[in-house]
């Protein structure tokens, strides 16, 4: 199991409008592993130190229904030889989509719950519970891998990047990635989020109280492109255009609005 660690830090050429001269760098968290790739490792990481240390032979966790997380997650158990659970938001019929099939494909139990009890009781229903009194030795991750062993591996991106940025970007979900970062930055570094999400105060609220800070961080949701999961024509045509002119394949729900924010916050000098 090879993980790239360091991962490789690329400076792009910007090919856009940039009258402040502003130097561009990508830290290439994509390379770390072909499955595990990105923040997955490093919010799992230490997780499952601490499964096998305490020798735990079961994990669930939470994700929608083409959650990356528990994709990873999926894989990493297996290869450990741990039992893991998946407690997907949602309907049943999303089990054979690429995402869930291969999380099958790697032994996870997929458990589904309605919307509703997902958002309001989701660590505390009758499937949970049930769960709970059949696994002796089960570990919980909340959804995201949003933790305090997953902020512990996030902070450790900041530990291979040297002190001469002084911008650090990155899209956010859970808000684990933005917590780790915000609190690794050196006193010169601010920290700019792109959120997914159309309202950035539950997000705010997150990274506020994981923090305690308020001084050197900003979440920007002006580039949300209607919500979480939502693209349209421009998003797609800005994918296809990143691709061609960086070789670098962008996701249409995180990574694409983050560059699309920047690449229009750079050409209008905001």
């Amino acid at each position: 199991m090879l993980f790239q660690i360091p991962s490789p830090i690329q400076e792009i050429n910007l090919k856009t409008h940039n009258p402040n001269n502003i130097r561009l760098f990508i830290k290439r968290e994509d390379l770390i592993h072909k499955i595990v790739s990105g923040n997955k490792w490093r919010k799992l990481k230490y997780n499952f130190e601490y499964l096998v240390n305490n020798k735990i032979d079961t994990i669930l966790s939470f994700g929608g229904a083409y959650s990356n997380h528990l994709h990873a997650l999926s894989w990493l158990a297996n290869l450990r030889n741990i039992k893991s659970i998946g407690i997907v938001r949602g309907d049943p019929s999303y089990r054979n989509n690429p995402t869930l099939s291969f999380c099958v494909k790697n032994k996870m139990e997929l458990q589904f719950l309605s919307r509703k009890v997902y958002r309001e009781s989701k660590f505390n229903n009758k499937v949970v519970n049930k769960l709970k009194k059949e696994h002796e030795k089960i570990f919980i991750i909340p959804e995201g891998g949003f933790n305090n062993f997953g902020i512990k591996g996030c902070e450790e991106i900041m530990n291979e990047v040297d002190g001469n940025f002084d911008t650090i970007c990155c899209s956010i979900g859970s808000g684990c990635t933005a917590v780790g970062l915000i609190k690794s930055l050196k006193d010169h570094q601010n920290f700019l989020g792109f959120s997914s999400f159309k309202n950035s105060k539950l997000l705010e609220d997150v990274i506020s109280k994981n923090t305690n800070s308020k001084i050197n961080w900003k979440i920007n949701c002006d580039y949300n492109f209607g919500g979480f999961g939502k693209v349209n024509t421009d998003l797609i045509k800005f994918i296809d255009s990143f691709a061609q002119l960086y070789k670098i394949e962008l996701d249409p729900v995180y990574t694409s609005k983050l560059f699309f924010g920047l690449f229009d916050m750079i050409s209008k000098k905001k």
